[in-house]
């Protein structure tokens, strides 16, 4: 897909699960539970055990209708080494010019993380597609209304404070797209490797998403 269809693709599904697994084992049952919740956006965090290797292994096997990205990406070295190994979008927990261009010089989505409205409109200039507020349960809906107002042309995505039932008013409030993780996948769930809670908490998000 082109950078373009990616973003698209994005807005449409509306949910980007977040992923923080502890063992890269348990990559394939959750994305399967979470697709057949109707999940189709996954994202990969760097803070995952050898997470370029799981990039590259699971952009060969995901089913086609899934989208893979990596997240927790701090410099432009790994926006690189993850692209390469199959990621179709880029996210950070930060504004850095580095990582930005480097996603965009790779011809893929970035969502670069900001706070403030200040830090927003600039991550925006600097070309983030999306401007991922986090963690957006300091702020909440109120924040994102206020800020859409005087800057109606900023495309937000919420990461944190997201829950299975709140993302329509998070929608509702300004966003483009949700980012979903422990609400989605719980460390309890995959201690207990309760993948049909997974998939059941997909199917609540996706519902609630008016989707």
């Amino acid at each position: 897909m082109t950078r373009s269809e990616i973003l698209k693709f994005i807005e449409k599904e509306k949910a980007v699960a977040v992923l923080r697994i502890p063992d890269a084992a348990l990559f394939e049952p959750v994305a399967e539970a979470l697709y057949n919740g109707g999940v189709k956006i996954l994202e990969i965090t760097m803070t995952v055990p050898d997470a370029i290797g799981l990039i590259k292994k699971a952009s060969e096997s995901l089913p086609g209708d899934m989208l893979l990205g990596v997240g927790s990406v701090l410099d432009a070295p790994t926006a690189q080494q993850a692209i390469e190994a199959g990621a179709q979008f880029v996210v950070s927990p930060i504004v850095k010019r580095e990582v930005i261009e480097k996603s965009l010089e790779m011809g893929k989505p970035v969502m670069a993380g900001a706070f403030t409205p200040t830090e927003i409109q600039y991550a925006w200039e600097l070309g983030s597609d999306i401007v991922k507020v986090f963690p957006a349960n300091i702020v909440g809906m109120e924040f994102f209304k206020a800020v859409k107002a005087p800057m109606p042309h900023l495309k937000l995505m919420p990461t944190g404070g997201v829950t299975l039932t709140n993302g329509k008013e998070w929608l509702a409030a300004g966003a483009c797209a949700v980012g979903v993780g422990s609400a989605l996948v719980s460390s309890n769930d995959l201690k207990n490797r309760d993948f049909k809670k997974i998939e059941n908490n997909a199917k609540i998000l996706v519902e609630n998403l008016g989707k």
